[in-house]
């Protein structure tokens, strides 16, 4: 055998595989063996525990079934009680023996077998190696204590009317019930269940103890006053409550112990239970309970997600989406990780928020927090990023995850998403709507400085506002910007618009002019039905139809507005055209009164073309005159139009080049970037460079082989450079740089752009910022984040006030984190007229308003904002969805064929014999087809403590101060740096004024007030003098010209506003900037432009012209 087995070896395992392969399994017939898994859960034992105790469902059967036993023998022990007739009291035999009916005792033998079987079997099933444990639980003595007397009656009929405490079965009944409601609970994955339960045993507590109280005093009592069962029930709640009537008491030793015994009990018990209540009661209020699923399937509600909560975004969101008539009956859910603060609790406590707001503490990353907000039944969820965070970068990582949490856990959720970082955006693309948080604040610091105060005209567009704000006012800017600030975007169907049903067929230009000049709305944009792109402003040759959604902007939306005639138009009467003559114009009445607008329509009849051209006034009082306004037509009319130069006008601007700096003319293209910074970018055609420059020429302040120039001056700009101060150069710069740079902006136009990494005097003076016409200010991420939240700005607002006081001519447009830091933007100690502009504004916050900021004079005019403001443009997403897209057309940060952009003009004095806006509007539709959305007006302005107390209110004239203090209150400087020299002049000017005491008292004080106010230039002088000579110093040590330091100060004396839609009649003012919406060159571009007069063409050159010489 031996032999024969070294014969026949194995076969090695790679034939073995072989032969598995092709089929041959007979090695495996020989080895393999059946395994049995989960062997110990087929045995008997098992099987019953898995019944009776691990199984959710059966188990919850059986304790429904025990509980239910429980409940039958205190129900049988009361019948036994109300069917015993002890008689007359006095024997203590009457304790230990009752009269118990036969029925009753066989039912409760029944019972008490059932439960006794059912007690072992669960005692059996749940060993674990200690009997005595198990034996000596209280449930287990209760239950032999009631069911084992029982049992032994059947075999003994002579003690069959034992007395047994059957009613002590209630505490079993009440574990019962604990562990019944465990077990639903189980089974329905419910895990937030803790205060219900705690709730639920503290009742049932009450209950077993005045339940036995209640059996225990009317069995002892048998042997004395024999109490009914009802009069030891009332004895126990009035002792239980500590009110002791003393009309029913105990009168014999054994209850009088009893009672003892329960009242120690339920002060040991009942304590307990209180405290644990109130624990679980105080941490729900911390993680905010749940939403019930009821309320979310009949109440409309959306979620808001935050990393950190404070107060100043939650008001602004609760503010801005409360605002809109059909949202009031929502309600706000906010899902925060964070504890809530002090602040946002006494505001959530109050009753406008307390009934619509609830407060959740929990993650959105987890499901069970999803699902304590009903996330899946929300209208939406609104995800806002932490912009206090020193790593941005992390905050976009924790936005996206929560963005990717939600969207797994209730697809169908519209998501509204807020994002910092651009490179970010991508992550989130699957979102309904997504506002980057750079993306919007480069694209409008870079439209500030060629279209002044886009910050704050986008700012007033996306906020909800009533135009209510400073109509109590005696200025009169402050009302008109007030009124204009209620202006917004609001859509509608042409086929059921009022505004808009009758220029079916007409052109969009002829629809948007009629409509400003009868009903005061500008018609901005349109989008066809079968093209859901939003178009700007697509000019002429678009043709509205029925099924067009036209987006305009008014006080308030067409549904929400009355027409009233006037009576000559209803008596047939024939009206004269609204712009026939300075005494017709409209006067627009416009009444905003519970969200409606009453307009008053001088003629709804379009004019006639024979008295539509306008006779302006003759020129230097000859009798040329100017070409009239001609009328605006219902239909493009290609002799009419001017042709898209902006493609067309090559020659022209190499011209320019070819002469000024003698350079090829192909050194400029247009084209779009080559590389995207992030994906997601939208493409925009830009002048480019025709060779890309070299990395080392980008250095300003450092030559190379290709030049040697080291500071501005030496590279020779034409045009005024515009001045980026930023902390790094990251993504966010591209959309700085392509609105700057866009194909529609004529290339003599262009500002050269100047990046500043860091700001000290030095580097200004080198980077040219004494020929920069704007200083743009980008908030430092690694300040955003400080101990006190509003300190976050200090360092940003020190520097740019350092600023404005070294070069006060330049125009500083700053970014903060905190919109209430603006008023210390170019702060003045004891201006009065800011003091007062602070009153207003408080006056206006406790009136309610969104826009209590909006008169400080630095965001008035533009040269601050903050990026939360943009807030609202995601919180009106969720009412009006286009407003993102809309907000972005007019950045440019989307380019979409046929779509207009945003640009400016400035009005000159050639251009005032146009008079009013509502003519202004006519001649550029007539002649450009540009649409005008508002206008940027500077008003000269004598800040005195005078006129600033009267600009809020005439109590506020009672705190006036003297004319000494008048007249500091004037000076511009703080505390000025007087040199020594000076000090000297002063009091020789102090002292000169004692020779004229022998002339009248009047005389004396206006000479004293002169003298005061040559002391007051003096040392206003001095200081301008020394900083002056401190630049000059400065810039001499750096080797730089000092001829083009400018001493002016063009801002001091100035303000300016934003009046967005103003009516018709409003009189144009000298150096008044209109903001334009014009159309698309690129939209119908002519083969051979023809050939027209260069007034015309200066009417396209878009932006702003430094010199002001655009004509009309």
């Amino acid at each position: 055998m031996e032999q024969l087995e070294s014969e026949v070896p194995p076969l090695p395992l790679r034939f073995r595989f072989r032969d598995l392969l092709l089929g041959d399994q007979s090695f495996q017939n020989d080895d393999r063996v059946q395994v049995e898994f989960y062997v110990n859960e087929n045995t008997f034992k098992e099987q019953l525990k898995l019944f009776f105790i691990k199984n959710q469902r059966s188990s919850l059967r059986i304790r429904v079934f025990n509980f239910s036993l429980k409940l039958l023998t205190c129900l049988l022990y009361i019948i036994r009680v109300v069917t015993d007739n002890p008689g007359q009291g006095g024997s203590h035999s009457l304790i230990f023996w009752v009269d118990r009916k036969v029925p009753v005792w066989a039912i409760q033998v029944i019972v008490a077998i059932i439960s006794f079987l059912e007690t072992m079997l669960l005692m059996y099933l749940s060993y674990k190696g200690n009997i005595w444990e198990q034996t000596f639980q209280v449930s287990f003595l209760l239950e032999m204590i009631n069911t084992v007397p029982f049992i032994i009656t059947i075999f003994w009929p002579s003690i069959r009317n034992i007395f047994i405490p059957v009613f002590l079965n209630c505490w079993l009944a009440k574990c019962a019930l604990e562990n019944m409601i465990n077990d639903v609970h189980r089974a329905i994955q419910r895990t937030n269940s803790a205060m219900f339960n705690q709730v639920l045993i503290l009742i049932c507590t009450l209950l077993c103890l005045v339940f036995t109280g209640t059996c225990g005093i009317q069995h002892l009592e048998r042997a004395g006053k024999n109490l009914s069962l009802f009069n030891a029930f009332y004895f126990c709640i009035v002792t239980f409550s500590t009110v002791g009537f003393g009309d029913v008491t105990p009168r014999i030793w054994p209850s009088q112990l009893l009672v003892v015994i329960m009242i120690c009990v339920a002060l040991v018990v009942l304590p307990l239970q209180f405290e644990q209540l109130i624990y679980l009661w105080m941490e729900r209020q911390k993680s905010g309970g749940n939403y019930s699923r009821h309320r979310a399937q009949t109440e409309k509600h959306v979620v808001l997600c935050v990393s950190a909560l404070k107060i100043d975004l939650l008001m602004d969101f609760l503010n801005e989406f409360y605002a809109h008539p059909r949202l009031q009956d929502y309600y706000v859910v906010i899902l925060c990780p964070s504890e809530m603060d002090l602040q946002v609790r006494r505001v959530l406590q109050i009753p406008l928020w307390s009934q619509r707001v609830i407060y959740l503490q929990g993650s959105v990353l987890k499901d069970q927090d999803l699902l304590r907000a009903k996330m899946d039944d929300a209208e939406a969820c609104f995800i806002l990023s932490s912009r206090n965070e020193v790593d941005r970068m992390a905050a976009d990582h924790q936005t996206i995850l929560r963005a990717w949490a939600v969207k797994d856990f209730a697809p169908n959720c519209p998501l509204y998403v807020q994002i910092l970082k651009p490179e970010n955006k991508f992550h989130v693309k699957f979102a309904d709507h997504v506002v980057c948080e750079e993306e919007f604040k480069y694209a409008m610091l870079a439209l500030n400085c060629v279209c002044p105060a886009t910050s704050t005209l986008v700012t007033l567009l996306v906020h909800t506002s009533r135009g209510r704000e400073g109509q109590q006012s005696p200025e009169h800017w402050q009302r008109m910007y007030g009124c204009c600030s209620g202006n917004e975007v609001y859509h509608i169907r042409l086929c059921d618009s009022k505004f808009f049903g009758e220029y079916n067929g007409k052109s969009f230009t002829y629809a948007s002019f009629h409509a400003h000049k009868k009903y005061g709305v500008c018609l901005i944009g349109i989008k066809r039905e079968e093209n859901k792109s939003i178009l700007l402003n697509p000019g002429p040759r678009h043709i509205m139809a029925d099924t067009d959604t036209c987006y305009y902007i008014n006080i308030t939306k067409e549904e929400n507005s009355a027409f009233i005639f006037k009576q000559e138009e209803r008596k047939g009467c024939p009206a004269g055209g609204i712009f026939d003559g300075p005494s017709q114009l409209p006067v627009h009445s416009i009444i905003a009164s519970m969200g409606t607008v009453a307009m008053d329509l001088q003629n709804t009849s379009p004019p006639d073309s024979s008295v539509g051209k306008l006779v302006p006034p003759s020129v230097n009082g000859a009798g040329s005159r100017r070409p009239s306004i001609a009328p605006v037509q219902e239909l493009a009319d290609s002799s009419s139009l001017l042709p898209c130069d902006l493609l067309a006008d090559q020659s022209e601007d190499d011209s320019v080049f070819t002469d000024e700096k003698d350079q090829s003319s192909t050194e400029y293209v247009k084209g779009y970037p080559p590389n995207s910074p992030y994906i997601g970018s939208s493409p925009t055609l830009c002048h480019l460079l025709a060779e890309k420059a070299p990395f080392c020429c980008l250095r300003l302040d450092q030559g190379c082989r290709h030049n040697s120039f080291e500071d501005a001056k030496a590279y020779g700009f034409k045009n005024k450079l515009i001045i980026v101060s930023a902390e790094t150069a990251g993504n966010g710069l591209y959309n700085f740089i392509v609105p700057l740079r866009a194909y529609y902006r004529p290339r003599k136009e262009l500002n050269p752009i100047v990046l500043l990494l860091d700001n000290p005097l030095d580097s200004l003076l080198q980077c040219g910022i004494i020929y920069a016409d704007n200083l743009v200010v980008v908030d430092k991420e690694s300040t955003m984040s400080a101990e006190e939240d509003y300190m976050a700005d200090a360092k940003t607002i020190v520097n740019v006030q350092t600023m404005f006081r070294l070069f006060p001519s330049l125009s500083i447009i700053t970014e903060l984190t905190h919109p209430s830091n603006m008023r210390f933007m170019q702060f003045r100690a004891k201006d009065c007229y800011s003091l007062a502009l602070s009153k207003l504004e408080k006056k206006e916050r406790d009136k309610g308003s969104n826009l209590a900021f909006m008169f400080r004079l630095p965001f008035a005019a533009g040269r601050v904002f903050s990026i939360s403001m943009l807030d609202t443009l995601l919180y009106q997403s969720f009412v009006k969805d286009y407003m993102i897209l809309i907000a972005r057309l007019l950045l440019g940060l989307d380019t979409t064929p046929g779509s207009g952009y945003l640009c400016a003009m400035k009005v000159s004095e050639e251009d005032l014999w146009i008079s009013t806006y509502g003519r202004l509007f006519q001649k550029l539709c007539s002649s450009s087809a540009e649409i005008p959305i508002g206008i940027y007006r500077t008003e000269s302005h004598i800040f005195s403590s005078s006129e600033s107390q009267v600009s809020v209110s005439v109590d506020d004239c009672e705190d006036t101060k003297d004319k000494g203090d008048e007249a500091r209150s004037n000076d511009q400087s703080d505390h000025p740096l007087l040199r020594k020299k000076s000090m000297q002049w002063a009091r020789r000017l102090s002292k000169r004024s004692g020779k004229w005491q022998g002339v009248s008292r009047d005389s004396s004080r206006d000479h004293a007030q002169r003298i005061a106010q040559q002391r007051l230039n003096l040392y206003r002088r001095s200081e301008r003098e020394e900083l002056s000579e401190l630049v000059r110093n400065r810039m001499r040590h750096l080797g730089l010209p000092t001829s083009g330091y400018d001493e002016q100060n063009d801002h001091q004396n100035t303000l300016s506003y934003v009046l967005i839609n103003p009516s018709p009649d409003t009189r144009l003012e000298l150096n008044d900037i209109v903001y334009l919406i014009r159309s698309d060159p690129l939209a119908h571009v002519p083969d051979e432009p023809p050939a027209h007069s260069s007034s015309l063409k200066e009417m396209h050159e878009s932006g702003l012209d430094t010199r002001g010489d655009t004509q009309l």
